[in-house]
């Protein structure tokens, strides 16, 4: 443990400038007794008397007077430090994330909406292929990311939903079902799937892979089909087909940020998201 924390610098100089403890205690809204007692534990721990106290009278030790000297530039040094740090943040680009191809056009939508706001900053757009987009926002290596629900874990993330599309079969061009106006998920019993790296609980044995960019040519061969949200797919790749599975359930693509984030600025991102999402459905 540190001789002296920042918290118990700051009762000390209250005191000593005040040389009052009741008047150091209102101006740190705290308790005196309590403000006693973390004085006598500071004096304890360094093993120095920084007061000479009387019933009528405080006043500084020649230790006190030292530590007064040197704790006000402390204290402010501190002080500069945070401001420094808020500084920094606030004027350094925000980060977000999202599978490459996978923004159904929005991004440029949401970054003109977002550029309106008066203190608007850059945004670093981050590509991530995998399945950690969420995780990254968790863990705040960037500040919000565009995911595929129900596909990726939004649990725990501040979302708004900003397209829902359909889903369809990508199937190799000359697939008997590739001219199918529309098919189910049992048309495709019997069909090789995919595994999605980093996606835990897949029933899937067929080749693994990390994004559309790998699945095409597997497609083409003939090795793999695969449900996607249309945009994942838009425009539909050469030698594949894209059939609509109406059965597969909708896709949505929504903005996940980290709960309590109170930042102005991604506060900001998020109402340009707001603005710009899918409006909510008519009982």
């Amino acid at each position: 443990m540190d001789l002296l924390e920042v918290r118990e610098l700051r009762y000390f100089v209250a005191v000593a400038e005040e040389l009052h403890f009741g008047r150091a205690a209102e101006r740190l809204h705290i308790a005196q007794p309590a403000l006693s007692k973390a004085v006598r534990r500071v004096e304890e721990r360094l093993g120095v008397q920084l007061f000479a106290r009387t019933s009528r009278s405080v006043a500084l030790t020649a230790a006190g007077e030292a530590l007064l000297e040197n704790g006000r530039p402390a204290l402010n040094a501190v002080a500069a430090a945070a401001r420094a740090a808020r500084q920094a943040e606030e004027s350094s680009p925000l980060r977000l994330a999202l599978k490459p191809g996978g923004d159904a056009g929005l991004l440029s939508v949401l970054l003109g909406a977002y550029a309106d706001y008066p203190k608007a900053r850059q945004v670093d757009v981050m590509f991530h292929p995998g399945p950690e987009r969420a995780a990254l926002v968790r863990d705040g290596i960037v500040d919000a990311a565009l995911l595929y629900a129900p596909f990726e874990d939004t649990l725990g993330l501040t979302t708004i939903e900003l397209h829902v599309e359909g889903r369809v079969a990508v199937l190799p061009a000359d697939h008997p079902l590739a001219a199918s106006a529309s098919i189910s998920r049992a048309d495709l019993e019997g069909e090789t799937f995919p595994r999605w790296r980093g996606q835990p609980g897949q029933r899937a044995h067929g080749p693994e892979i990390a994004d559309v960019a790998e699945l095409v040519p597997l497609v083409r061969l003939g090795r793999a089909v695969a449900v996607l949200p249309r945009s994942l797919v838009t425009p539909v790749p050469q030698g594949a087909a894209c059939v609509p599975v109406p059965d597969a359930g909708p896709s949505s693509i929504v903005i996940g940020t980290r709960p309590g984030d109170r930042r102005e600025a991604v506060r900001a991102l998020m109402e340009a998201a707001r603005s710009i999402g899918r409006p909510p459905a008519t009982p």
